[in-house]
């Protein structure tokens, strides 16, 4: 199974996807094949700038995260 991310288009009266031309390759998917899609709207990342509300400083969130890298 493979997880891709998609643009939504307008597509007559609906809104329709494209599958990149790997993954049709790769999971071997036919015109009128029956698929099962999983949606999941993406956030971009710029909305989500200042939404995280936290009492530590930055800097000692910075430092916990390195320590576990090591």
């Amino acid at each position: 199974m493979a997880e891709i991310v998609v643009t939504a288009r307008k597509w007559g009266n609906s809104i329709g996807a494209t599958f990149p031309s790997e993954t049709v390759a790769k999971e071997g998917i036919k015109p009128n094949d029956r698929l099962v899609v999983s949606v999941k709207k993406v956030v971009p990342i710029k909305e989500l700038f200042g939404t995280f509300k936290t009492k530590k400083p930055t800097q000692k969130i910075k430092d916990e995260l390195r320590k576990g890298w090591n």
